[in-house]
């Protein structure tokens, strides 16, 4: 809806007004009338006339406004066109991806407050510079020429990617997954994989969001969440795993590995390990080494490898390799860091401790899945 509107507007905050005005509406006339054959279509229709009224109204003021949108643009898919217009280079790395996840992706400023670990006010301010930014640089609403797309292309995939995560496991809610992200995110994937079929990162971005994705059916059990131990393979799809893995082959032919590469490459070793107690955890740590060299050191990544040593070497060294960072300042309100020192501590029968430390994940925990997994795991010490 937003997309739509906005090449009627030609001003991303004028598109949000109306698109949230036809929501408005339909509380109205919905109740009066029931829900249309068509909700989307009838929600888009609605949005766009009251951005032609609006416009009909203010038509000197909208000559001032900067053009969104470049006459003869070829129709396409306005989501992709809509996100390559929020990554132009005028606008700064962080700005271009928390920008697309938050008018192209839907999620809540919270949300992309989250992704980023920052605080909700830092990236409200972020999000609102940006859009002023794209006005004044006058930044048109179209997807670029082929030779223009590079310089933009590592901020779309990582939008795209911020999506599909964001879907994954909800940050807050009460559903773990958000299948209408996840599916956004892999039509998009596609979207690009099909204009650029032979950019590896974008082939393997793809690959890391099919083999990815194929493991939700058995991450929600009867009794809640379900953790990679003893989820059920039979539930995996494994045709969707297979096309996964031709992809990233295909990828890793081409260029040297990408971020997306390793990403995927990992994901490939979880889904073709035909049990738990058969994974291969030295493979997976020597792609982590990889991975932290590509990502600068991430800190994310290091909690990941961390918990990779705990599963191969044991839960003390997993607590080891843990204990650096907990002085990480980016991991300060990350749940994960505590839930994994938890999960280790309880290993080792250090009771005590560990309650403290599923105590602490659960003050930073909003999805209520996790939580309720958290809880159980904390009563049954």
């Amino acid at each position: 809806m937003l997309a739509t509107t906005a090449r009627v507007t030609r001003d991303l905050d004028r598109a949000e007004e109306c698109t949230q005005d036809a929501y408005a509406q339909a509380l109205v006339v919905w109740a009066r009338d029931g829900v249309p054959a068509r909700p989307g279509a009838w929600l888009t229709r609605v949005a766009r006339n009251r951005a032609l009224d609006e416009i009909r109204r203010q038509a000197a003021f909208r000559r001032r406004l900067p053009l969104l949108i470049t006459e003869g643009d070829n129709p396409g898919d306005d989501r992709l066109r809509l996100i390559f217009t929020c990554c132009h280079p005028a606008l700064s790395r962080e700005a271009q991806v928390a920008l697309t996840a938050r008018l192209v992706c839907g999620l809540s400023t919270y949300e992309v407050a989250r992704a980023f670990l920052v605080p909700e006010s830092t990236m409200a301010a972020r999000l609102t510079r940006a859009k002023k930014k794209i006005a004044t640089a006058r930044i048109p609403y179209r997807t670029p020429d082929p030779d223009e797309m590079g310089a933009r292309l590592d901020s779309v995939l990582e939008v795209v990617h911020l999506l599909f995560t964001t879907g994954h496991t909800a940050p807050a809610g009460p559903a773990l997954i958000r299948d209408d992200l996840t599916a956004s995110a892999i039509h998009l994937a596609r979207t690009l994989h099909r204009l650029m079929p032979r950019v590896a990162a974008v082939t393997a971005l793809l690959a890391l969001l099919l083999v990815t994705d194929a493991r939700s059916a058995a991450r929600v059990g009867p009794g809640g969440l379900v953790l990679l131990p003893d989820q059920d393979r039979s539930l995996w799809n494994h045709a969707q795993i297979a096309e996964g893995v031709a992809l990233l082959t295909d990828a890793l032919r081409r260029e040297p590995p990408t971020r997306f590469a390793v990403e995927a490459a990992i994901a490939a070793v979880h889904a073709e390990a035909p049990s738990w107690e058969r994974t291969d955890w030295a493979e997976i740590i020597g792609l982590y080494d990889v991975l932290l060299r590509l990502t600068a050191g991430s800190p994310v990544v290091a909690l990941n490898r961390a918990v990779a040593v705990g599963f191969r070497d044991g839960p003390q060294a997993g607590l080891d390799a843990l204990a650096p960072l907990t002085a990480e300042p980016a991991l300060a309100t990350y749940a994960y860091l505590a839930a994994a020192r938890a999960g280790f501590l309880r290993r080792l029968g250090r009771r005590t401790e560990a309650a403290a430390a599923y105590d602490e994940a659960l003050t930073l925990t909003d999805n209520e899945v996790e939580r309720d997994f958290l809880h159980v795991r904390r009563r049954n010490l």
